[in-house]
């Protein structure tokens, strides 16, 4: 867990530090309009959506270890060359190539975490990995604003590149794709875990193909859930630096430290939420009316942001963490839901679906934000697409696969 969750939040690191730029100058800089500057921030998403699947095809059929060395040292080179560019295109370019590398990055840590985990551990394993989100966040709005301060967008840019190429390394020779191939497990502790996971798998209902998993109820339900709650998550994440800038009088490194609180809130949240879910082995519970809370909390502050800077930064601090913490249930949902031959597939389009709110979240948000020269317009954009993604969660069929703690038998007794 330790060596997924850096691979991630290198990954979150490179994806992100793109808001601190537009807050420090990048569009003047290179002569880029707001809207320009919106869609540049929201094109990684694109291309994520794009290449969800074929990297979760990749991951399931050849090696999540091979797949994710080669992504470690396209998005490092990518990133640095960020600090580079000099024109609108190449910045375009390397902005849509990003989000190519990074996009396997998602479904393959999850698919090897289905691999390695068993029901019991899965949501807390998937919100360690996600963790790398909102922790990387939370420190890199600190050094991010340090290193602007001290040096310019282009170094910072250049500095938070280099370390997934070095990582790439450690990844290569520490990672193995199963618990198979590594030579710290025995031969009796390989062959339980495999057996548990064996007997998971005969509570769930087969299915045939990748074609009739995809169009699953369940997965549709979650797909459209997973992009309207993405689109609250990166609208906020991508543009909670300009927000925090606009509504208050204060240099680029308070905005770092006041862009950091949601992700600390997020980070407690989250390990909380998972250790319940994993303990009631109860999923949905732990997803919907978290998300309902976020929402509020977004309605709420837009009716202070006008009056009330703080009140209405409290608020954001809530619902943050509510939009971050049910990510662990949600993923550990799915391989619960849908027998292991197709749910590798599946959690690939639930997270594409992801990469498609997230590109509609940062475009339109950064787009309202300029248009409306306030955050309101942005927070109810935001509080209506989380509702809607309450109501497909809360829809989603858990009654023929009930979690229940999985029943360790001998082979014989089969």
């Amino acid at each position: 867990m330790p060596i997924i969750f850096t691979t991630y939040s290198f990954a979150y690191l490179d994806r992100a530090n793109f808001g601190f730029a537009v807050v420090a100058g990048i569009e003047d800089d290179l002569g880029i309009s707001k809207n320009t500057a919106s869609l540049m921030s929201a094109l990684f998403f694109l291309a994520y959506f794009i290449f969800q699947v074929p990297s979760s095809l990749y991951a399931v059929r050849r090696s999540v270890r091979k797949l994710l060395f080669i992504c470690l040292v396209l998005w490092g080179l990518c990133a640095t060359a960020t600090g580079m560019v000099n024109n609108i295109p190449a910045l375009l370019v390397i902005r849509f190539t990003l989000g190519i590398v990074e996009a396997a990055a998602m479904p393959a840590m999850l698919i090897y975490i289905s691999t390695w985990f068993t029901q019991e551990e899965r949501s807390r394993a998937n919100t360690f990995l996600i963790l790398g989100n909102p922790i990387t966040v939370l420190w890199m709005s600190v050094l991010s604003g340090y290193l602007i301060q001290s040096y310019g967008w282009r170094e910072m840019f250049i500095i938070e590149g280099i370390p997934a190429l070095l990582w790439a390394a450690i990844w290569w020779w520490l990672v193995r794709d199963k618990p198979a191939d590594v030579n710290w497990l025995s031969a009796k502790e390989k062959a339980e875990l495999q057996q548990v996971m064996d007997n998971e798998q005969a509570s769930i209902k087969p299915i045939a193909n990748y074609v009739q998993g995809l169009r699953c109820t369940n997965v549709i339900l979650l797909s459209f859930a997973y992009t309207l709650w993405s689109i609250g998550v990166y609208g906020l994440m991508m543009w909670l630096p300009s927000i925090i800038k606009s509504a208050s009088s204060i240099d680029i490194v308070s905005v770092g430290w006041l862009s950091a609180p949601p992700y600390l809130a997020a980070v407690i949240l989250m390990v909380i939420v998972s250790w319940l879910s994993d303990n009631l082995l109860n999923r949905k519970v732990f997803i919907w009316p978290i998300l309902m809370i976020a929402s509020l909390a977004f309605i709420a502050s837009c009716l202070l942001a006008d009056s009330h800077f703080w009140l209405s930064y409290g608020l954001l601090i809530i619902a943050t963490a509510c939009m971050y913490a049910p990510y662990g249930p949600f993923f550990a949902l799915i391989p619960e839901l849908l027998p292991r031959n197709v749910s590798g597939i599946a959690i690939g389009l639930i997270n594409s679906f992801g990469a498609l709110g997230a590109f509609l979240g940062a475009y339109f948000v950064g787009f309202l934000n300029g248009v409306m020269g306030s955050p309101n317009a942005s927070y109810c954009f935001m509080a209506s697409a989380l509702l809607v993604a309450v109501i497909c969660v809360y829809n989603v069929n858990t009654t023929k696969n009930t979690l229940k703690k999985p029943r360790y038998i001998c082979n014989h007794d089969r």
